[in-house]
């Protein structure tokens, strides 16, 4: 006969939180003290209660050690789809904004006569938003170049925008590039100076 009321391992209760809760690694520390309180419980002759809490601990702290190669499985699959729908994503905007970045140079330059382009991505910040103005958006960094002039100190009629990843493979994968000719061309590589080279113009 057990001496006196008969208690509940604390054990066995942090066994059936940590197991309901079931996050790494609460559902090890939930099978770790189910069997130390079902121990415990059988050696005390009775002064110890809770043997159905420390075996619902250990139950659901075993169903999530099982779920862990699921969860890796479904991780591996989803993850690397996540990251190219992004990438697509940020290319796609990447050509948006170089096709921005054309247009304002245009209407800069017909606003700007005497002075022609500008190499300047300040310069135009009342005809593009301040992030592209900024030169970064979605992943990308932009930059203006190359200006220069068809006759000494004549307006600026000669451009060049380079698009590159911020995070090759990560933000982007492909570089994108143009000029005042406004073809907007390509490299699988993502080198800006390469693209500008021997770029492959967008379908």
């Amino acid at each position: 006969m057990p001496i006196g009321p008969q208690q509940t391992s604390g054990k066995a209760i942090a066994s059936l939180v940590c197991g309901i809760v079931n996050i790494f690694p609460l559902f090890i520390i939930a099978v770790v003290l189910g069997h130390i309180s079902l121990s415990e419980i059988k050696k005390s002759g009775g002064r110890l209660k809770g043997e159905g809490m420390a075996i619902a601990g250990l139950v659901m702290g075993y169903l999530g050690i099982v779920a862990i190669p699921i969860i890796l499985f479904i991780a591996a699959i989803a993850i690397p789809n996540l990251l190219r729908a992004k990438i697509a994503a940020n290319e796609s905007s990447a050509v948006g904004s170089v096709r921005n970045l054309i247009t304002a140079e245009v209407s800069y330059q017909a606003m700007n006569e005497s002075a022609g382009f500008t190499c300047n991505l300040a310069n135009l910040s009342d005809l593009i938003d301040s992030q592209l103005a900024a030169g970064q958006k979605t992943g990308y960094v932009f930059a203006l170049q190359n200006c220069s002039s068809e006759v000494v100190s004549g307006p600026v009629t000669k451009f060049q925008i380079t698009a590159v990843p911020a995070v090759h493979n990560s933000s982007g994968r492909r570089a994108f590039c143009a000029d005042e000719s406004n073809v907007i061309r390509q490299d699988s590589t993502g080198s800006a100076e390469s693209c500008l080279r021997q770029g492959l113009a967008l379908e």
